[in-house]
């Protein structure tokens, strides 16, 4: 059966990795997604995990969430997060994800560049995969999680080197890389990263198209 991350409400297609590939929360981090009221579990005596829905009634954590898309208690003031299933072109998920990277939310960064993933032609989605991974990656070394950082700045530069011969739409492979490494080598006991400092040119400096959003 589908198990679904508490945290972001998302079908993880991995259950048994240690974080959830969509979201990178921890078992720990879901283990706290539950209503302060409700139906309480006759077994264990305490309210029942509350599934949230969007308006389509697919599952989906509404619960507020910081600029790292860490959850917050149920009506406290948080971030909004990216309307899901959004379709762009492939310059105009580049330049949100961009700008959301520079804003220093990584987390709200790969929500757009998921959404680029899930609607990719089938040759491209591990590129746009891998991107989703890396910005996952950003925001965990931001949280102050070496080994959920370490884990997709790993995972993302493997999805898209097979891409570095021939990258499309100006992708700086290369850069996007050496600058996973570089961050991973820094993760080791060094705490949280700043986001926004922090953040990679999704596209090779200099390149035109990339300042064209409606590509």
């Amino acid at each position: 059966m589908d198990q679904v991350c508490e945290a972001c409400g998302r079908i993880r297609e991995r259950p048994r990795s240690a974080v959830c590939e969509h979201c990178g929360a921890a078992p720990e981090e879901t283990a706290a997604e539950e209503a302060p009221s409700g139906p309480r579990s006759p077994a264990a005596g305490r309210p029942a995990p509350r599934r949230d829905r969007d308006e389509e009634g697919r599952a989906r954590n509404a619960r507020p969430r910081d600029g790292l898309g860490r959850p917050l208690p149920y009506g406290s003031p948080g971030v909004a997060r990216q309307p899901e299933g959004v379709t762009r072109t492939p310059a105009q998920s580049l330049a949100e994800a961009q700008r959301l990277l520079d804003d220093g939310m990584p987390f709200h960064a790969h929500e757009v560049l998921e959404d680029a993933w899930k609607s990719a032609p089938e040759a491209e989605r591990e590129l746009w995969r891998g991107l989703a991974q890396l910005a996952v990656g950003l925001t965990h070394a931001a949280r102050g999680n070496a080994v959920g950082g370490t884990a997709l700045l790993d995972r993302g530069p493997a999805a898209i080197a097979p891409y570095a011969d021939a990258a499309p739409h100006g992708i700086d492979i290369a850069g996007l890389t050496a600058w996973a490494g570089e961050l991973t080598g820094r993760l080791t006991g060094s705490g949280a990263v700043p986001a926004a400092e922090t953040a990679p040119r999704l596209r090779a400096t200099g390149d035109k198209a990339g300042d064209q959003a409606g590509d």
